[in-house]
C-alpha cells in the first residue's frame, strides 16, 4: 500500500471494529502457539495438587516431581517468549484484506499512475475506487486459527484440560496447602505438628466410622477387619506412628510416613508418638462363622411331591447366602432287585437356600421347597447338609439329617410298579435288561382290569419297544435313558391321576350340551341321552376326585373332615339330576334350567365326598344344618304340590298326565324330599288335598323352622345374618301361607321361592358361623389351622380374614398346565358375563374383572 492516507475517512471508520477484531485474533493465535505447552504443564500439575495426588506418594518423590515441574515450567516459558512476536497493525490489516474478495482495502491504498489529467481516465479511476470502497464495507473479520493439532499430535492439552476438570469437581483447593509447605522445605505451621485419623468398620456391619481425635477413652472396641487411616501434618519426623494390631511383616514402610493405612487384625496397641500424641490399647471384637440348621417339626411333603423343610439360621452381622446339599446314604439303602448293583455316581442334590427379602438376616427361618420327585434318589436314605456364608466368606456347616428324599407317592399300583422300574433304571444303565424283563411280564396280557384306557397300555408298550430296541450289551445310552425315563415318569402321573381333567371337561361340556337342548326345546329321547352323558361325566368326575383326595390325605396332608368346607354325598348330586330329569319330563323347562344353573354352581365350588358326610354332623351346629337343610326340602315339597294344584285348577289332570309312572301325583325321586317331611303332616302331595291343607302345612313347617332358629348356635356377624335370614324366610312362609288360605296359588308360589331362597341364605351364613366358631377354638387351644392364623379356607379356598376382608396364602393356579386353567376361568367369565337371567349387580362385576384381567 503505497498511500495509507488513502483510508482515513469514512472508510477506516467502518473498518475500525474489524480491524480490531482482526489483530486481537492474530494476539490470541500467536499466544496459543507459544505457550501451549506451558499451560498443559500447568493445569496438569493444577489437578494433582487439587485431587491429593501428591500425598499418596513418598514425601521425598512428591518434592522433587514438584521440582521438575517448576523447572518444566520455566523453560517452557522462556521458549514461548522466544517464540511469541506481537502482531502489528499493518498484519492485522492484510489478514483482514486477504479475506475480502479482490483485495479492496490495497486497492483504496494505490494511486493512479497513469492517465493524470485525462478526463476519462479519471472519471473510470474513481468508479473503481468507489466499488473498492463498497467492497471494503462488507469487511468482517476473519476467525482465528488456534488449532495446534500439528504441535500436539497426541492431545496433551486435553488430557490437562480433563485433569483439571475432574480435579474441580472432585478434588480441594486446600490440598495445594500441603504442596506448599513441600515447597518450603516442610516448615511447620504456627501451631506444631497435628494429625487426624480414622477408623472405619467393614461395610457389612454396618457400624458409624470413628473419628480417631474424637476418643477420649483408652480402649477402642472395634470389629475384626476395621480400616485405620493416619494422616502426618506438619515438619516430617516430629509425628510416628506405633502399632501391634495389623501384624503386618511386608511393606510397612516408614514410622514417619505422614500416611498410613492398615487393617486391624488382632488385639493390641494404636499409638502416635510426638507432639500431640496419643495411644490406645485395641480389643478386637470377632466376626464368628454363620450357623444353621434343620428343623425336622414342621417338615412335609405335598401330594404332587412338593418338599416343604424348615430350617433356621444365624450370624452376628447377616447371612448372605447358602445351600442345601443332599448325599445319598448308600450304606442305608436296601441294596435288593433293581438296587443290587452299584449306583452310577451322581453329584449331590444342590439347592440355593431362601434368603429373607425384608427384615434382618442375623437370626430368621425360611423354608426350603422343592420338588425332586424326578430324581433318581426319589424315596431313597439321603443326608441333608446346609451350608450357610456370610459378608466375610466365611462359612457354617449344620449337621447332616438323615431322611428318604421327600418325593410323590403313587398308590395306583400299576403307577407305583412302573415308578419303581424307571426308579431301576436311572440307579444304574445295565438294569435296562431287567426292566425291560419286567414291564414285558406286566403287559402281557393285560386284560381289562390293570389298565382303564388302552392308550396308557399301548404307551407302556412303545416304551418297552424303545427300551429293548436301545438296549445293546446289556446296557443303554446315556441320552436314551433319560428320555425313556422320562417318558416312564409321564406314564405313571396319566395312570396315577387317571383323566380328572378330562373328566370334569367332559362334564361342563354334557352340562352345557344339556343346558341348550332344554333352551331349544329339544325332543324327550335327546334329552334322556343328553342327561345320561352328564350323569356319566359326573360319576366318572367324582371317582377321579375321590381317588385324588385320597392321595392327598395319605401324603402329609389334612384329612378333608379338617377343612370346615359344604360336602355333599353322592347320592344328593344323584337326587339333584333326578330332580333336573322330572322337572324337563314335566315340561317345566324355566325350573330345570334354574335347577341345573344350582347344579353347575355347587360343582364349581365344593368339594364332593363320596360315601360320608361333612364334619361335625353330631356337633350343634352339624345338626342345625341338617335341620334346615331338611326344611328346605320339605319346603320345596310344598312348592312343587302347589304348583302341581295351580296346574290341576285350569287343566284338570294336567298334574298326572306330566308326570307318567307317579304315584299319587308324587314325581319319581321325590320320595326322599317330601316324604320324610310331608308324612309327618297325613298329607301326600297330589292327593288332591284343599289349600287349607297346605296352608296348614306352610304353618308347621313356618312353626318348626321358628324352633330352629331359637336354637341356631354360635355367635358373631355371621351367626347374626343367619337367624336374619331365617327371619327373612319365616316372613315368606307367613305370607305363602296366607295366600295358601285365600287361594292365590301363583302368590304362593312366589313367597315359597323367597322363603327357599332366604333359607339358602341362612344355610351359608351358619356355615361361616361354624368356621369362625371352630377357628376361635383351635385357637383357644393353641392348635394351628390350615391356614396361617388357625383360619380355616371357604369352600373356594379363602381364607376368612377381619371383618369382610377375604384373602388367600396359597396359589390357586396350582398344578403343570395353570395357562389352561386360567384360559378356563376366563372363559367361564364371560360365559357368565353373558347370560341375560343373572342379576345385573353380578353382570357388572363380572365384566369389571373382565375390564381388570
Amino acid at each position: 500500500m503505497a498511500q495509507r492516507s488513502n483510508l482515513t475517512g469514512p472508510v477506516m471508520a467502518r473498518l475500525r471494529l474489524p480491524l480490531s477484531l482482526t489483530w486481537a485474533g492474530l494476539l490470541a493465535e500467536r499466544l496459543v502457539r507459544a505457550f501451549w505447552p506451558l499451560w498443559t504443564l500447568l493445569a496438569a500439575v493444577a489437578a494433582a495438587l487439587m485431587l491429593g495426588l501428591h500425598d499418596s506418594i513418598r514425601f521425598e518423590i512428591a518434592t522433587g516431581l514438584l521440582m521438575a515441574a517448576a523447572l518444566g515450567a520455566a523453560a517452557l516459558l522462556v521458549v514461548g517468549l522466544a517464540r511469541f512476536r506481537w502482531p502489528g497493525r499493518g498484519e492485522a490489516l492484510a489478514r483482514l484484506d486477504a479475506a475480502l474478495p479482490g483485495r479492496p482495502l490495497q486497492a483504496l491504498g494505490d494511486a493512479q499512475a497513469i492517465g493524470r489529467g485525462d478526463a476519462a481516465s479519471e472519471a473510470l479511476w474513481q468508479a473503481h475506487r468507489r466499488r473498492m470502497e463498497q467492497a471494503a464495507s462488507a469487511a468482517r473479520a476473519p476467525r482465528p486459527d488456534l488449532r495446534i493439532s500439528r504441535l500436539d499430535p497426541f492431545g496433551l492439552r486435553y488430557i490437562a484440560l480433563l485433569g483439571l476438570i475432574v480435579a474441580l469437581m472432585f478434588g480441594s483447593v486446600w490440598r495445594m496447602t500441603s504442596a506448599v509447605q513441600m515447597a518450603q522445605g516442610g516448615a511447620a505451621p504456627v501451631g506444631g505438628p497435628t494429625w487426624e485419623g480414622w477408623i472405619e468398620p467393614p461395610a457389612y456391619t454396618g457400624l458409624p466410622s470413628l473419628y480417631l481425635a474424637d476418643q477420649q477413652g483408652k480402649t477402642l472396641k472395634i470389629p475384626m477387619g476395621s480400616r485405620v487411616t493416619l494422616r502426618f501434618y506438619g515438619e516430617v519426623g516430629a509425628l510416628a506412628l506405633a502399632e501391634t494390631v495389623s501384624a503386618r511383616t511386608e511393606g510397612i514402610g516408614a514410622a514417619t510416613d505422614t500416611e498410613h493405612s492398615f487393617d486391624v487384625v488382632q488385639n493390641g496397641t494404636l499409638e502416635i508418638d510426638g507432639a500431640g500424641g496419643r495411644e490406645w490399647n485395641v480389643a478386637v471384637i470377632p466376626d464368628t462363622a454363620p450357623t444353621a440348621a434343620l428343623t425336622e417339626e414342621g417338615a412335609k411333603t405335598t401330594f404332587d411331591g412338593q418338599m416343604s423343610q424348615p430350617f433356621t439360621a444365624q450370624d452376628d452381622y447377616g447371612v448372605t447366602g447358602g445351600t442345601a446339599t443332599f448325599r445319598l446314604a448308600l450304606e442305608d439303602v436296601d441294596r435288593r432287585y433293581g438296587l443290587a448293583p452299584e449306583p452310577e455316581p451322581r453329584d449331590p442334590i444342590v439347592l440355593d437356600l431362601p434368603m429373607p427379602i425384608t427384615g434382618s438376616r442375623t437370626d430368621f427361618s425360611e423354608v426350603l421347597v422343592d420338588n425332586l420327585s424326578q430324581h433318581a434318589w426319589a424315596h431313597l436314605p439321603v443326608t441333608v447338609t446346609l451350608e450357610v456364608r456370610d459378608a466375610a466368606d466365611q462359612t457354617g456347616t449344620s449337621a447332616p439329617l438323615a431322611m428318604a428324599l421327600p418325593a410323590r407317592r403313587f398308590f395306583d399300583p400299576m403307577a407305583a410298579a412302573v415308578i419303581e422300574q424307571r426308579r431301576d433304571l436311572l440307579w444304574n444303565a445295565a438294569n435296562a435288561p431287567r426292566v425291560a424283563q419286567v414291564l414285558r411280564a406286566i403287559t402281557y396280557q393285560p386284560g381289562d382290569t390293570l389298565f382303564r384306557d388302552k392308550a396308557d397300555y399301548l404307551k407302556l408298550r412303545t416304551i418297552l419297544r424303545r427300551l429293548e430296541a436301545a438296549t445293546t450289551d446289556g446296557s443303554i445310552p446315556a441320552e436314551a435313558r433319560d428320555a425313556l425315563a422320562q417318558a416312564l415318569w409321564d406314564l405313571a402321573v396319566a395312570l396315577e391321576d387317571g383323566d380328572i381333567g378330562d373328566a370334569l371337561e367332559r362334564m361342563r361340556e354334557a352340562q352345557e350340551r344339556l343346558s341348550e337342548a332344554m333352551r331349544n326345546g329339544a325332543s324327550e329321547e335327546e334329552i334322556a341321552r343328553l342327561m345320561q352323558e352328564l350323569r356319566d361325566a359326573t360319576d366318572d368326575y367324582l371317582r377321579q376326585k375321590t381317588r385324588q383326595a385320597q392321595r392327598e390325605r395319605g401324603a402329609d396332608q389334612p384329612d378333608a373332615g379338617d377343612q370346615d368346607m359344604t360336602t355333599l354325598r353322592q347320592q344328593d348330586l344323584q337326587d339333584m339330576m333326578d330332580r333336573i330329569e322330572d322337572l324337563m319330563r314335566q315340561g317345566r323347562m324355566a325350573e330345570a334350567e334354574e335347577a341345573m344353573r344350582q347344579f353347575q354352581e355347587m360343582m364349581e365350588n365344593l368339594r364332593i365326598t363320596e360315601g360320608q358326610g361333612g364334619e361335625g354332623e353330631g356337633s350343634p351346629g352339624g345338626q342345625a344344618m341338617e335341620g334346615l337343610a331338611d326344611t328346605l326340602r320339605q319346603q320345596q315339597g310344598l312348592s312343587d304340590q302347589a304348583f302341581r294344584d295351580l296346574q290341576e285348577q285350569f287343566n284338570p289332570g294336567a298334574g298326572a298326565g306330566n308326570n307318567p309312572g307317579a304315584e299319587g301325583g308324587r314325581a319319581p325321586g321325590e320320595e326322599d324330599e317330601e316324604g320324610a317331611g310331608q308324612g309327618r303332616n297325613g298329607d301326600q302331595p297330589g292327593d288332591g288335598t284343599a289349600p287349607g291343607s297346605l296352608a296348614d302345612r306352610q304353618q308347621a313347617l313356618r312353626d318348626e323352622l321358628e324352633r330352629q332358629r331359637g336354637t341356631l348356635p354360635g355367635s358373631g356377624a355371621a351367626a347374626d345374618s343367619a337367624r336374619e335370614a331365617l327371619d327373612r324366610a319365616g316372613e315368606a312362609m307367613g305370607g305363602a301361607e296366607q295366600a295358601l288360605r285365600d287361594g292365590d296359588m301363583a302368590a304362593a308360589l312366589d313367597r315359597q321361592a323367597d322363603a327357599m331362597d332366604a333359607l339358602r341364605d341362612g344355610m351359608r351364613d351358619l356355615g361361616r358361623a361354624m368356621a369362625e366358631q371352630e377357628g376361635r377354638q383351635q385357637g383357644g387351644q393353641g392348635q394351628a389351622g390350615n391356614t396361617p392364623g388357625g383360619q380355616q379356607p371357604d369352600p373356594l379356598g379363602r381364607r376368612t380374614g377381619d371383618g369382610n376382608s377375604v384373602g388367600t396364602e396359597g396359589d390357586l393356579l396350582q398344578g403343570e398346565d395353570v395357562y389352561r386353567r386360567a384360559r378356563e376361568l376366563l372363559d367361564e367369565l364371560r360365559r357368565r358375563s353373558g347370560e341375560g337371567a343373572r342379576p345385573e349387580v353380578e353382570r357388572d362385576y363380572l365384566r369389571r374383572l373382565l375390564d381388570r384381567f
